[in-house]
């Protein structure tokens, strides 16, 4: 089968690969859409030292072409989303729930052959069916849906809080959605590029800006929400976190970054700081916010690819021009 492999950090190419065969509880996705992310940047920048040659792409959808002997769940022609996420369920963290930070921490597409082909093998207990009227190009969407989904999980939720979200790529604009529906008075969106801004503004947030300054909210917002894991606008967003706020740093940053806290602050106006990491217990309940509609594929996916074309989609995404950018077998 063809597969875009990441040979060596920088190094991409098209070639072929073994067809993957199933274990006795494993199925086989015939690839038919696969999202490009922040994630596949460090990857390929060699940031995140997986195995490599490696063949990237963990948000995948597409059809069932083979099943191992003991699957039952699905059959093969049925349309599936594979949460790509791979926990021991042994170690510590599994044991106690928080498989997102397995000590063995595995994920397809990350440390083991992904979605960037033709054909990706996946277990059968990671597979979310799809209904009926549900593409399964667009259904990629549902992983990093998924993420912010456990975005949100570590957050308040209060009703009639405010909102202020750092980024209007794919990410930020999820969030947007989400915050919507979970009954935000006001949601801003921060970010430099007016078209992605624009988005932002026909998905209806409630005020958008080049940065905070532009914005009146001089008591802060309750909810500040990094998308962009950019030092630069973490370091800015912890200072416009309201007293009793929480801050989420949810886009995914350099290794070497780093951010400056006021103690006194975090302490004296008791600011929570949190993190979230993947996907936990969230893949389910964003593919039934994605069936139900939550999100328009028409709004989100911006520029389709054919697999042949890895290396330009690549590029397209790290040029930050437009929204999600798949690669389609």
């Amino acid at each position: 089968m063809k597969a875009a492999v990441i040979v060596t950090p920088g190094h991409i190419a098209l070639e072929s690969v073994p067809d993957p065969t199933p274990g006795p509880r494993d199925v086989v996705v015939q690839v038919q859409g696969c999202g490009i992310c922040g994630t596949d940047l460090h990857i390929l920048d060699g940031e995140f030292a997986p195995a490599y040659p490696l063949v990237p792409g963990h948000e995948f959808a597409g059809t069932v072409v083979a099943a191992g002997r003991d699957v039952t769940e699905v059959r093969v022609g049925d349309p599936v989303a594979v949460d790509p996420s791979l926990h021991c369920g042994e170690c510590h963290q599994c044991r106690r729930g928080r498989g997102n930070l397995c000590e063995r921490w595995n994920a397809i597409g990350v440390t083991v052959a992904g979605g960037a082909a033709e054909f990706a093998l996946a277990p059968v207990r990671n597979c979310f069916r799809l209904p009926d009227g549900v593409r399964p190009a667009d259904a990629a969407l549902i992983e990093p849906l998924s993420c912010a989904v456990r975005g949100f999980d570590v957050l308040p939720r209060r009703l009639g809080d405010h909102y202020l979200i750092y980024g209007a790529g794919t990410m930020g604009l999820m969030m947007l959605e989400l915050a919507k529906r979970c009954g935000a008075a006001t949601v801003s969106v921060l970010d430099p590029n007016p078209d992605r801004l624009a988005t932002a503004v026909r998905l209806g947030c409630s005020a958008s800006a080049a940065a905070a300054d532009e914005l009146d909210r001089p008591a802060g917002w309750d909810v500040v929400i990094d998308c962009t894991g950019v030092a630069a606008a973490i370091d800015d967003g912890l200072r416009r976190v309201a007293p009793g706020g929480t801050f989420l740093q949810f886009g995914v940053a350099e290794q070497a970054a780093r951010a400056t806290i006021e103690p006194y602050r975090v302490y004296n106006k008791e600011i929570s700081i949190t993190g979230s990491m993947a996907v936990l217990h969230s893949f389910d309940r964003a593919g039934e916010l994605f069936s139900a509609g939550v999100l328009d594929p028409e709004v989100f996916i911006s520029h389709r690819y054919p697999l042949d074309s890895y290396a330009d989609a690549i590029g397209q995404f790290r040029a930050g021009v437009g929204r999600k950018v798949q690669v389609c077998a």
